[in-house]
């Protein structure tokens, strides 16, 4: 059984970000038997239409543990650069990878991206237009790949409660700029 939640987080700082997604975590109900309630907490709208949604619980059972997932796309990618998965899962890889395609496509429009890594890190809003100002043809999307990465941020500050959080991420993506060709 799932259970689907809308919500509408807003925050400035990752500490309001963890603190209002904790809370709603608190409303779930308490298991009752061997049974588990799936719930999916929709986050955000693509422009699109497909959404961004946390599933809860995670195959890792981890707790307040959640996992990011986007509607109707496909994150996993081959040796061959082919879809081997229906998962609509990104992981940390996942997003490296797209990043990294877009740095082979286009530097100069890769070197823009820069500015979206830091708001998405700094928990600054972005607005869409930002995102369609790009003209990357390869990968996802640049809203997918940043309103994705907006969660995965979060799930790390969840995930790492008394330690870095996000900045580990982070630092990992921000590499990709620094690397050559």
């Amino acid at each position: 059984m799932a259970t689907n939640i809308t919500l509408d987080i807003v925050a400035t700082d990752k500490a309001s970000y963890r603190r209002q997604l904790i809370c709603e975590f608190l409303k779930e109900e308490p298991g009752t038997s061997t049974s588990v309630t799936e719930y999916r907490y929709f986050v955000d709208t693509l422009q699109d239409g497909n959404r961004i949604y946390l599933k809860r619980p995670t195959a890792l059972n981890k707790g307040v543990d959640f996992e990011v997932r986007v509607e109707n796309t496909q994150f996993r990618y081959g040796v061959h650069k082919n879809i081997i998965s229906t998962g609509n899962r990104p992981s940390h890889n996942d997003i490296a990878y797209d990043l990294t395609r877009k740095k082979a496509e286009n530097l100069t429009e890769f070197t823009r991206l820069r500015g979206l890594l830091d708001k998405t890190y700094n928990c600054m809003q972005i607005d869409d237009a930002e995102y369609a100002s790009f003209s990357f043809t390869s990968g996802h999307s640049v809203e997918i790949i940043f309103k994705s990465l907006k969660w995965l941020f979060i799930e790390q500050d969840v995930t790492y409660w008394n330690r870095s959080g996000r900045i580990m991420l982070y630092e990992g993506l921000s590499s990709i700029w620094s690397e050559d060709l």
